[in-house]
């Protein structure tokens, strides 16, 4: 178990608000508030009508071309849809809930022998300071690399709630699953090798897990959950809160609400900025962000997928021809600048284009 000194370790968000008698912490107010609509502000946002695809027609050796034709119209326009069928059992999502929320209930103390280390990524705690203008997220986090196995920073996964390990290391399983499935299913929607996108994610890609807790905050109209970004992955996948709201995404320059609760059981699954390179600019990297709210809690469960660092990522042969031309740069390593340019409100795809 890992037994971090507490000066190695950041300030968690819980901890600030305990040092600020409950006060919002200046690091983390927009000045002015931000752009957009809230969950508590007085102009609410349209509904988000997020496309649905069932995933076991998807992997259906007999689906035919409408259920392709909808993944691509969804990846094309919204950048995300909501996956159904996908084979994880509706007892064993709330079980992945449960331990959330079981944790993240626990006394900091104990949390905090998970914490993530000043200049580290994985275990407990929140934003990396990268400069002091930086404005901070509102939300604490449990953060693993989950794959390639060997990996894993054990120490850094909680004991508390016991099962938390072993659970985690199933959901993982499962999301390779489904991870495979819908990278084939999103070439043959684009009529190329079934195999173009697994061959630039590789045989060990990185899933990196994040475990999100939004507490109660009483400026909701002046702070974010999770600034305004697109994913740096290839693809990513997200257990919302079945109660709570507070997703946004940005589609033609409106801002949209994600409901809850969302279609029973779904998982909702959404283009990060390395597919987005790689299918040449026809699927879109999902912007959205998170905001909070000022009477309830919120968790959610987040899975990034993202190539191998060595593999050169760029748009498919197959996409490429005189009435679309590349418009992509390649790029290795992607995730090596995409933190700190998150931290900025930069898109690292933007630099990329042609």
């Amino acid at each position: 178990m890992a037994q971090n000194s507490q000066n190695t370790q950041t300030q968690t968000l819980q901890q600030q608000l305990l040092i600020n008698g409950g006060h919002t912490p200046e690091s983390y107010i927009y000045k002015g508030g931000y752009h957009g609509g809230g969950s508590n502000n007085n102009t609410p946002l349209p509904l988000a009508e997020i496309p649905v695809v069932d995933l076991s027609q998807l992997s259906s050796p007999s689906a035919g071309e409408g259920p392709l034709n909808d993944l691509r119209l969804a990846l094309s326009t919204w950048g995300c849809f909501q996956a159904i069928n996908h084979s994880i059992s509706s007892s064993f999502l709330e079980k992945m809930r449960k331990i959330s929320e079981q944790f993240f209930s626990l006394p900091i103390e104990e949390k905090m022998r998970y914490g993530r280390e000043v200049d580290g990524m994985e275990g407990y705690g929140n934003d990396l300071i990268l400069s002091e203008q930086q404005i901070l997220d509102w939300s604490d986090r449990l953060y693993f690399v989950t794959n390639p196995e060997d990996e894993r920073r054990l120490e850094l996964w909680p004991l508390n709630p016991p099962s938390f390990r072993e659970d985690l290391d199933e959901y993982t399983v499962k999301i390779m699953e489904i991870i495979e499935t819908v990278l084939i299913a999103m070439a043959s929607s684009l009529d190329v090798e079934p195999n173009s996108f697994t061959d630039q994610v590789g045989k060990r890609p990185t899933l990196l897990t994040r475990f999100n807790f939004y507490p109660p905050c009483s400026t909701p109209h002046l702070v974010l959950g999770l600034k305004e970004h697109s994913d740096g992955s290839a693809i990513t996948i997200l257990l919302l809160d079945k109660q709570v709201e507070g997703l946004q995404l940005r589609k033609d320059d409106q801002w949209y609400r994600v409901p809850v609760p969302a279609i029973a059981d779904s998982l909702l699954i959404i283009i990060g900025e390395q597919a987005e390179v790689m299918s040449n600019g026809i699927f879109k990297s999902s912007i959205h962000r998170a905001v909070t709210n000022s009477e309830r809690q919120r968790i959610s469960l987040v899975c990034f997928c993202c190539p191998e660092k060595d593999i050169e990522i760029k748009p498919i042969e197959g996409l490429i021809d005189e009435k679309r031309p590349r418009l992509f740069k390649s790029v290795k390593n992607y995730l090596e600048t995409y933190f700190q340019n998150y931290q900025k409100g930069r898109r690292p795809v933007d630099g990329l284009r042609i």
